[in-house]
């Protein structure tokens, strides 16, 4: 994550305003986790979101750019803190394909042709039958009619979508019924925006 934004200082906002996002993708997640084993988090920040939830059985990759978000994660035997583009497949070698894949804080930040792209590659990193919890914000021009649109047509069946209403957020959770395609090595999935 690069640009104006100050990641750190934005992520205090679980505390405030986005509590409800977080508790919103906490229940998506407490319907996902169950028998998972193998779990990634795309863009993690502090964990906030999973560390709950994680039980001793699962393994856990989160993938986070900025150093001191990737430091305030605690270190736990089955958690892996990769400090990394999670915009770049190169990220998601070694832990794929996982049981469940969060993707919660991407889809507002990149372009609209970026959130495709990422959606269309899930089944690189997502195995079959396993779930992908996603959020996007609901401004105009709204893209999660889109989205859960592009998951479809991926082979993904729409298990829940949450939202806040026109003007806020929207979590969303997907099942994979597709085949695991092979990770491509230095693909660019997205770029941050701001």
């Amino acid at each position: 994550m690069s640009g104006q934004t100050d990641w750190v200082k934005w992520h205090e906002k679980y505390e405030g305003e986005l509590a409800p996002r977080l508790a919103t993708v906490q229940k998506m997640l407490r319907i996902a986790l169950p028998g998972a084993e193998r779990v990634i988090s795309a863009c993690a920040g502090d964990g906030r979101d999973l560390l709950p939830l994680l039980e001793p059985q699962m393994r856990a990759r989160l993938i986070e750019i900025h150093p001191e978000l990737c430091a305030r994660v605690p270190r736990l035997p089955n958690l892996e803190v990769v400090c990394a583009d999670a915009g770049s497949s190169d990220a998601y070698v070694g832990a794929v394909p996982a049981d469940v894949v969060l993707a919660c804080g991407i889809f507002g930040n990149i372009s609209d042709a970026d959130v495709e792209r990422t959606v269309r590659s899930l089944p690189q990193i997502c195995a079959e039958g396993g779930r992908v919890v996603w959020t996007r914000h609901r401004w105009e021009p709204d893209l999660t009619p889109a989205i859960r649109r592009w998951f479809a047509e991926t082979g993904f069946e729409e298990l829940a979508f949450e939202s806040a209403g026109s003007e806020g957020w929207s979590v969303g959770l997907h099942v994979s019924r597709t085949p695991v395609q092979p990770l491509r090595p230095a693909e660019r999935l997205f770029t941050f925006l701001r």
